[in-house]
C-alpha cells in the first residue's frame, strides 16, 4: 500500500541503526541508506524533545544541496530522558553501567524525533514513551553489558533484548519508539507524500 503511494518518490534513510532499517523493511517500502558523519552536539539549554528535534534536523542539514526533486530524507534521534538529563549512547562499560544503575527501579522517558526533509520542506515529528523498570542488581547489569554490548543504544539498553525481558515492568506509549523509531507515526507521515 505505502509502496504504491511512494512510487514517484525515493526514500532515503540516514541511519546506521539496524533497528530503524528493519522497521522500514517491515513497512515493505524501497529505500536507500545514506550515511554522513554528524557531530551530535546540541545547545546545553535544550531539554527533552527539544534535544531530539534539534539533532534530527541537524542530521538532515548534512544533506543540504544534495537531495533530488523526488527524494524524501528521513533522519532521526533518540534519547532517554531521566531525572532532567539526556542519556545518549554510552562511552564505555563504566558509563553504561552508571546509566543502567540510574534507571534501575525508576521510570524514564524515551524520546525519538524524526525529520522528513525534501527539497521544499522540512518537518519534524516526535514521540515519547514512559518506561518503568524493575530494580536491577549490579550482577544483572554486568551480565547484560558483557553479553549484549549495548554501546550503540541510547540509555545503554535495548528493550528487545534480555534486559527488556527481565527489567522492564511496564511501558506507556509506543513500543517501537523505545527501539528507536515510532514507526506508526512514520507510516502516517509517509502516507501524506
Amino acid at each position: 500500500m505505502l509502496k504504491e503511494k511512494l512510487k514517484n518518490h525515493k526514500l532515503i534513510l540516514a541511519s546506521g541503526s539496524p533497528r530503524r532499517q528493519q522497521f522500514l523493511k517491515d513497512l515493505n517500502v524501497d529505500f536507500e541508506i545514506r550515511l554522513k558523519e554528524v557531530e551530535e552536539i546540541y545547545p546545553p539549554e535544550l531539554k527533552a524533545e527539544a534535544i531530539t528535534n534539534y539533532l534530527a534536523v541537524l542530521k538532515s542539514t548534512a544533506f543540504e544541496g544534495e537531495l533530488a526533486e523526488n527524494e524524501i530524507l528521513i533522519t532521526s534521534d533518540t534519547i532517554v530522558w531521566h531525572e532532567n538529563q539526556a542519556l545518549g549512547k554510552p562511552k564505555d562499560f563504566e558509563d553504561a553501567f552508571r546509566m543502567l544503575r540510574s534507571l534501575s527501579g525508576k521510570t524514564h522517558t524515551v524520546i525519538t524525533s524524526v525529520c522528513f526533509k525534501t527539497l521544499a520542506h522540512t518537518e519534524v515529528i516526535s514521540e515519547q514513551t514512559q518506561v518503568i523498570m524493575h530494580h536491577l542488581s549490579d550482577d544483572e547489569i554486568k551480565y547484560y553489558l558483557n553479553q549484549y554490548h549495548p554501546y550503540d543504544k541510547a540509555g545503554s539498553y535495548g528493550i528487545q533484548e534480555w534486559i527488556g525481558y527481565i527489567g522492564v515492568s511496564k511501558i506507556e506509549g509506543s513500543y517501537p519508539n523505545v527501539m528507536g523509531l515510532p514507526i506508526d507515526k512514520v507510516y502516517q507521515k509517509l502516507l501524506q507524500f
